[in-house]
């Protein structure tokens, strides 16, 4: 019976862990996969997305707002809301932010080479940290637990069979994560938009010689990349204090761990890479929490030796 509850425990807490690594992946994974474009800013993406989510839920209690200090009244702007408005608002601002991030500093190096777009998305990953260090401060904030999603209270922690008990908001968010990754997965394979991109995937050239606005793809793509890292930013602000530096130990690494171990372009790849490193991380953070990361690197290493392409990288991305 112990080790079925240790199994359990691993379980409920990988799939937590998985969730995001998969977000991340399958956003990274995608925009790499599509327009060929190392983006080192995507976790910037996921920072920006944790920082907004602690805004706009600290707005629940008007005595803990950030922004009572710069507006006479701020129930006047709709800031008295719940947590449930950041799982709508997050994820279209972010939307937005990715779509302008393609048209004003992705674009342009499409065709340059990848050591400069290594350099510019890096950069830009830096003014972004900067930006929330100034803006917020350089001192971590502690996680923004909900009280109430979606209308549910969640505030008090839930047994679950073999398992023991679990905070009831992790584990919706584990659900809305599980819904919003089968939604952009029936979007990647199961849609025109969808075939659009696969395609553009595999040649680019030929998806443009066909009539095909490509282009306006890319736009859509990145942008929906820069919301799944911006909804994973949500998700981890509840679980992991908030820093400036969260946005590459937290987010950039994992994402490439997870397009590594997955296979470059794949959405399936990406899902179940993140949820295979998600559990890794789980049952080590149980067993032997020191060596959690060096044994997590080290079976991304092994992966890269016996199968450089990935576990499901059946699409090669090539110049």
């Amino acid at each position: 019976m112990a080790i079925i509850n240790t199994l359990a425990a691993i379980l409920v807490n990988g799939l937590q862990q998985g969730a995001i690594f998969a977000l991340l992946g399958i956003g990274l994974t995608i925009i790499l996969g599509t327009m060929k474009f190392l983006n080192l800013a995507h976790g910037a993406l996921y920072l920006l997305g944790a920082y907004l989510g602690l805004v706009i839920s600290q707005e629940v209690t008007l005595s803990n707002s950030l922004l009572l200090g710069f507006v006479s009244d701020p129930s006047a702007f709709g800031l008295n809301l719940s947590f449930t408005v950041a799982l709508v608002l997050v994820p279209l601002i972010m939307f937005v932010v990715g779509v302008l991030m393609e048209r004003t500093v992705a674009r342009p190096f499409y065709d340059r080479g990848e050591v400069d777009q290594l350099l510019v998305t890096f950069g830009l990953a830096i003014v972004a940290a900067e930006v929330v260090k100034q803006l917020m401060g350089p001192n971590p904030f502690p996680k923004y637990n909900p009280s109430t999603m979606l209308g549910i209270d969640v505030s008090h922690p839930v047994t679950l069979p073999f398992a023991g008990t679990f905070p009831a908001w992790r584990l919706l968010v584990v659900v809305i994560a599980f819904v919003t990754i089968a939604i952009t997965y029936l979007l990647i394979e199961r849609t025109d938009f969808g075939l659009v991109v696969q395609a553009g995937t595999r040649d680019s050239e030929m998806v443009r010689l066909l009539g095909i606005d490509i282009n306006r793809s890319y736009m859509v793509v990145f942008g929906i990349g820069a919301a799944l890292a911006g909804f994973a930013g949500l998700i981890g602000g509840t679980i992991i204090n908030l820093t400036p530096a969260m946005g590459t130990d937290n987010a950039l690494v994992p994402a490439f761990l997870t397009i590594v171990v997955g296979g470059a372009g794949s959405v399936v790849g990406a899902i179940l890479a993140g949820f295979l490193l998600g559990t890794i991380l789980a049952a080590m953070q149980l067993f032997y929490s020191q060596w959690a990361t060096i044994v997590m690197y080290s079976f991304v290493a092994v992966i890269l030796i016996t199968k450089p392409e990935g576990l499901f990288g059946s699409v090669e991305v090539e110049e």
